[in-house]
């Protein structure tokens, strides 16, 4: 099988990621449950991950890094944590349901949300931002990279708008973390979600939020922490006031893992070889007269590619990729309905091929040969 997919989650994890993952379930006991050696490591394990995810986000404190199992998890937690009734907050009409959902719940308590328009490329205007702007606006909640066209936001431009307007930028890294640098301070991010098992080469059931000093996010859960048992709320703290119950250090030991692998390898190595791959089959499939391609191919931009084969169903052309040709992709709406009633793919959907470092120049030649042969036959 060659996998394409990248996108949902990275197949294809570094050894040190595996090994890391196999050691650390034989070896972790329980973070802040014992005195023992096992729990001991566990917390050891857990606070290095916290320091080495702050270094690499730009975090000015660990303490302030909270682990979740994924991306979704983390943008519940700070959405529902800093909106609520009365607040209006702005977003795009790129955003995962990981994003739409809990702002829809928000909307749902009493809130405003207002939804930025995409052009026919998929990118914003970023003069809309002054015009959307209103007196109960508390914040912007956006992805940097959207996960259907590949379009990369200028984060550090939202964030300059958001700091002039005493305004919170809550961000959704999950398809730009392992690639692109991102610096919470440079880009003037409040609160940063990350999930573990895309680019960063992590387990799935990893990820979590990075929150500025100074910003209070109310607990989604509570419950047990390790400390302050026989306090009726929530600890104050950071990061157990945002993590409650056991987190997964096996998981987390992967993750730490793979932000080794990352920092080794370099992020500039690992994006060039992505985009290098994702061009060749854009150049390869681009002049198909049948052929649809979505979204705006301009540097910087994810390694992915959304297209449609004529009137043919997305999902049909999927099947045939994986069965004819053994190539796994993403087809259907990708949990963001938003941009594909903007690309007016609501019925079709869309088919997505996504790269990662491991992938090869042979991958994207089958790929660019299938999709030659699915639109010859279309």
């Amino acid at each position: 099988m060659i996998y394409l997919d990248n996108a949902a989650t990275t197949l294809h994890k570094p050894q040190i990621v595996v090994d890391a993952v196999a050691e650390a379930m034989q070896s972790l006991g329980n973070c802040g449950r014992g005195a023992g050696e096992q729990a001991l490591d566990a917390a050891r394990t857990i606070y290095d991950t916290r320091e080495k995810t702050a270094r690499f986000f730009g975090c000015t404190r660990p303490d302030h890094v909270v682990f979740t199992p994924n991306a979704t998890v983390a943008l519940n937690i700070a959405i529902g944590g800093l909106f609520g009734a009365g607040d209006h907050v702005v977003t795009t009409d790129l955003e995962h349901n990981s994003v739409l959902r809990p702002l829809y719940r928000v909307r749902e308590q009493g809130g405003e949300v207002t939804y930025l328009p995409v052009n026919d490329q998929g990118d914003i205007n970023f003069e809309d931002l002054e015009r959307v702007l209103q007196p109960n606006t508390k914040g912007i909640v956006c992805l940097h990279g959207s996960n259907v066209v590949g379009n990369v936001i200028d984060i550090a431009r939202i964030g300059e708008f958001t700091r002039k307007h005493g305004l919170y930028l809550v961000v959704d890294v999950s398809q730009t973390a392992g690639v692109f640098p991102i610096d919470m301070e440079k880009m003037q991010i409040d609160v940063l979600c990350f999930t573990g098992h895309k680019s960063l080469y992590g387990p799935q059931g990893t990820g979590g939020l990075c929150v500025r000093a100074g910003v209070e996010i109310k607990p989604l859960y509570v419950g047990g922490t390790g400390v302050h048992s026989f306090d009726e709320h929530q600890p104050e703290d950071y990061p157990t006031r945002l993590e409650a119950g056991t987190l997964n250090g096996h998981g987390l030991a992967g993750l730490n893992a793979a932000f080794d692998f990352l920092n080794q390898t370099g992020l500039d190595v690992i994006r060039k070889k992505e985009q290098k791959e994702m061009q060749r089959f854009l150049l390869g499939i681009k002049e198909l007269s049948n052929v649809t391609v979505y979204g705006n191919y301009i540097d910087p931009r994810t390694a992915l590619v959304t297209l449609n084969i004529g009137e043919m169903d997305a999902a049909t052309v999927s099947d045939e990729l994986a069965y004819r040709y053994g190539i796994a992709t993403r087809a259907g709406a990708h949990c963001a309905p938003r941009i594909h009633r903007a690309m007016g793919t609501v019925e079709q959907g869309a088919v997505r091929f996504s790269w990662s470092y491991f992938n090869t120049k042979q991958d994207t030649e089958v790929a660019i040969a299938a999709i030659k042969e699915i639109a010859r036959e279309a």
